[in-house]
């Protein structure tokens, strides 16, 4: 421990607390960029995790054995009111592994907070390696026109039988001033693979133009 739970905190002990406080929760931070795979990456969200580590830890000294400190703190807290919206859950376990480094630093307990860090950015860098909890469908939209004949419907429903391992059609409409149809099917491929390939077969299709493939990428879970 830094310093004894009944020794009296000196500024050596309290600059050490928080020092390994940014420390960790910096390293706490690294595992976050490194594993983030969402759509709206914050900088500033990343370094209030730091920022809020420091204060958590700051708080803990403060109070100390003190239940009056304690009760005085958690009251100026409920008056503060913090708004931000995290509407990732994995940002709020982020966020409460850098409070938890910095409450157990605060309260002098440097073992636990070094192996509970190591430990949640071990966790967090396995878990985003492995395909754990992880949906691979390889889904996305088709487009593409047709000319009004059975037989091309026909060729066309045979190519995503073979490509898909499922095909729904979303849209059809009237294309060419009514001489052809525009189809758009959500479709989920067999192997990503198949991507060239159901392109290349429809344009090779007679009475087939445009075909249009947009993914989805496989690896993000929104």
């Amino acid at each position: 421990m830094l310093f004894g739970a009944r020794d009296p905190l000196t500024a050596a002990g309290a600059l050490g607390a928080l020092l390994l406080s940014f420390v960790l929760t910096f390293a706490l931070a690294a595992a976050y960029q490194k594993t983030f795979s969402g759509f709206s990456y914050s900088r500033t969200f990343v370094q209030s995790m730091i920022l809020g580590s420091l204060v958590t830890c700051m708080l803990i000294m403060a109070v100390g054995d003190s239940l009056a400190r304690g009760l005085g703190v958690m009251g100026t807290l409920a008056i503060i009111r913090f708004r931000t919206l995290i509407r990732d859950p994995r940002d709020a376990m982020f966020l409460f592994a850098g409070l938890g480094a910095g409450i157990a630093c605060g309260a002098g307990m440097a073992l636990v907070a070094v192996i509970g860090t190591l430990v949640f950015i071990a966790a967090a860098l396995l878990l985003h390696v492995a395909p754990f909890a992880s949906r691979r469908n390889y889904e996305g939209m088709l487009r593409f026109t047709t000319t009004k004949d059975a037989r091309t419907k026909e060729a066309v429903d045979h190519l995503l039988a073979m490509l898909c391992e499922s095909f729904t059609l979303v849209a059809m409409r009237d294309a060419m001033q009514g001489e052809a149809l525009e189809y758009s099917y959500h479709i989920r491929l067999r192997d990503p693979s198949y991507q060239r390939d159901i392109i290349s077969g429809l344009s090779e299709t007679s009475g087939v133009s445009d075909p249009t493939l947009i993914m989805q990428r496989s690896t993000v879970e929104v």
